[in-house]
């Protein structure tokens, strides 16, 4: 029978040599994400502009944040927009184009190139496209619109729909989660739809009680990615802006983000703004601790939801 010491020391190998091989993860976190978050969280407390020492100033940054500073709420509304509309509009097309390519008999691989190739087009550039193309006077779609006798809205030009139009672009490249839904679909049992099938389930019953349940962790991933990376859209709002502001020359240029009428400004171009152009890293860093917050909590919600996800289709 081992001492007590004997098992401690073994205890202490198995540990030691566990976090050897943890190293190089422990390592990362460390340098990479908890060392930057508690700086944020530090610099968040004083006045500092990158090239003076930082000064503690208490609550201050946070104060004016929430209540003085005029372009944080409308960023705080315009970000949840996207995170609850755009990302839902992109599983739900990405999900539909993905059943719909999986159907196709003759051609798959012509569809599923087309739907896919928007997805490689650079954020800017297709951003910069669609700037053009929903241009309210001279832009193609909106001469249809006229001609088909429709609305022809002012899209990037109008506050009330520039988010829509930011949501139509963000659908055009939505081929990214076309090919992951495309793999899940694929891998559904078949027997299960035979099955269904043979007790005489019709096409909604079986995409209700089998097409979900096997597909509820791929749309579980689909929404938490989406959710991070709205609330990291930058560039696309930005130029978005720029250009239909008609902001469209060099560094010299000064340009409030958020045109029109501060309908396309988000948390990012906050942090930015506040960082990189007006050196308020203090106040920057309080921006960049609530779009953390806002992530996480997300996040977390999402993930306790998982459950009632898959149990819906059941």
């Amino acid at each position: 029978m081992p001492s007590a010491h004997a098992l401690r020391s073994k205890h202490r190998r198995s540990a030691l040599r566990t976090a050897a091989f943890m190293s190089p993860w422990l390592i990362g976190f460390a340098v990479f994400f908890a060392y930057p978050l508690m700086s944020t969280l530090y610099f968040s407390f004083t006045r500092y502009d990158g090239f003076r020492q930082p000064a503690f100033n208490g609550l201050d940054n946070w104060s004016y944040v929430f209540t003085d500073y005029p372009l944080f709420w409308p960023a705080m509304r315009n970000t949840l927009w996207l995170v609850v509309v755009m990302v839902s509009c992109r599983v739900v097309f990405g999900l539909g184009v993905g059943l719909l390519v999986t159907k196709i008999k003759t051609g798959v691989g012509v569809f599923r190139t087309l739907f896919y190739l928007p997805y490689l087009a650079p954020p800017v550039a297709a951003t910069l496209a669609f700037v053009f193309l929903l241009n309210p006077g001279t832009g193609p779609v909106n001469t249809l619109l006229d001609s088909a006798g429709l609305p022809t809205p002012g899209w990037f030009t109008d506050a009330d729909w520039s988010k829509p139009a930011l949501t139509a672009l963000a659908l055009w490249g939505v081929g990214d989660l076309m090919v992951i839904f495309m793999a899940a679909l694929l891998d559904v049992p078949k027997e299960q739809y035979e099955a269904a099938e043979l007790d005489g389930a019709g096409s909604w019953a079986r995409f209700r009680h089998i097409t979900l349940p096997n597909i509820a962790p791929i749309i579980m991933f689909a929404v938490v990615t989406g959710v991070i990376q709205a609330m990291q859209y930058y560039a696309q709002p930005l130029v978005a802006g720029k250009v239909a502001a008609g902001v469209i020359g060099g560094s010299g240029q000064q340009f409030e983000p958020g045109y029109p009428d501060k309908s396309t400004l988000t948390l990012p171009q906050l942090v930015y703004n506040l960082g990189f152009q007006r050196f308020d890293y203090g106040t920057a860093c309080v921006v960049a601790l609530v779009l953390f917050a806002l992530s996480m909590a997300f996040t977390a919600l999402l993930m306790r939801r998982r459950g009632g996800l898959i149990g819906a289709g059941e």
